[in-house]
């Protein structure tokens, strides 16, 4: 030991917080080498993860490895630190504080390797669902965020207990201050919460078009606070997402098929002939286009001025654009089929009928006026 350590005998039997010097002298010693020689195999290791990753399944491989990157040499080196106390147990007396110094440095790589696991499932989900879910990368966003927020709070409230703060009272406190604070900004919650619930209930996704009451737009984006809507005019509308949760709301994007109803006004005039014929002319006007299905044509009712007849069919698709080049379509063919059959469509109008009275009616009216 002598020739390991030339130093004067009097002098390695010093002691030192309960060891002598040559008990640390082996520790100190001890803790480099381990520390070298695990700096040494992460390094080999970091120089193969992409082999690594191709040898593991493809979900999992790259995701393993990334982590797996994120090791920092400050863990290395307190891994060392700790192995370095095991194999100089003589060590008792200073290797508690050794002891929770090692834990807070394995408590930050924890933080790093749950923050890029986080970050990467997120993203990997978002770069999958973008174009066919958007409404999933804004769940899977908002469980990200939740997930670090829990992992920050675990991991603080584990170094706190260690360094011997009374954690249950802690707690407690914080949930009266949380309460007091969730009273004096109860709106802003309102919102993070309405947030939430749109997040995990999904009424509607970035993307969509909704009608909320009288307002209508494409959703360009949802804020923890605000939900924005872009115009068919052009401006953005802005909905706290406390009162959008309250609203009504319709979902166009959803729409599977749309169904149309709209009626057809003739004149009092037309032939019973020509009246029997004019559903049959309705249905064929529908059928003729692609993408529709009839539902039923009838003389509904006789009208102020005409007699109306109700068509209800179904465009199977919920594009609005092809819904008005299919109506137009309809239009123009009875348009064109009704002038062929001699038919009038009816608008507004008031006939007046004047009644010619009776002669002697007329007579008695002259006199009158004269004798007044």
């Amino acid at each position: 030991m002598n020739d390991l350590f030339p130093i004067e005998s009097e002098y390695l039997d010093w002691t030192i917080y309960g060891a002598t010097l040559r008990e640390w002298l082996i520790f100190l010693a001890a803790w480099v080498v381990i520390s070298l020689v695990l700096l040494t195999i992460h390094r080999l290791l970091a120089k193969r993860i992409g082999e690594m990753a191709s040898r593991l399944s493809h979900r999992y491989g790259d995701l393993f490895a990334s982590v797996l990157s994120q090791t920092r040499a400050f863990f290395l080196i307190a891994v060392g630190l700790l192995l370095a106390g095991g194999v100089a147990a003589t060590i008792t007396d200073a290797f508690d504080w050794i002891g929770t110094v090692v834990l807070m440095v394995v408590l930050l790589q924890v933080v790093i390797w749950g923050n890029s696991l986080i970050h990467l499932l997120v993203e990997r989900f978002r770069a999958e669902k973008l174009e066919s879910n958007p409404a999933a990368v804004t769940t899977i966003q908002a469980f990200g965020f939740v997930g670090r927020l829990v992992l920050w709070t675990m991991v603080l409230l584990v170094a706190l207990s260690n360094l011997g703060v009374n954690i249950t009272a802690l707690v407690t406190g914080l949930g009266i201050g949380g309460i007091a604070v969730a009273l004096a900004v109860q709106n802003i919650l309102g919102d993070l919460l309405a947030s939430l619930s749109i997040v995990i209930d999904r009424p509607f996704a970035v993307g969509d078009y909704v009608v909320v009451d009288t307002f209508q737009g494409t959703v360009q984006d949802i804020g923890l606070e605000t939900t924005r809507l872009r115009s068919l005019s052009g401006e953005e509308i802005i909905f706290s997402n406390s009162d959008l949760i309250k609203s009504r709301i319709r979902n166009y994007k959803r729409m599977r098929e749309r169904r149309i109803q709209f009626t057809v006004r003739v004149i009092y005039q037309t032939p019973t002939a020509k009246l029997k014929a004019i559903p049959d002319m309705l249905r064929e006007a529908v059928e003729a286009q692609q993408m529709t299905r009839f539902d039923r044509a009838h003389l509904k009712e006789f009208g102020d001025s005409a007699l109306v007849f109700e068509v209800v069919y179904y465009v199977l698709t919920p594009d609005y654009n092809a819904y008005m080049d299919i109506q137009q379509a309809i239009n123009l063919m009875l348009y064109e089929r009704f002038e062929r059959e001699g038919i009038e469509f009816a608008y507004p109008t008031q006939s007046v009928f004047v009644e010619k009275l009776p002669d002697g009616i007329m007579s008695n009216l002259n006199v009158d006026v004269g004798a007044s």
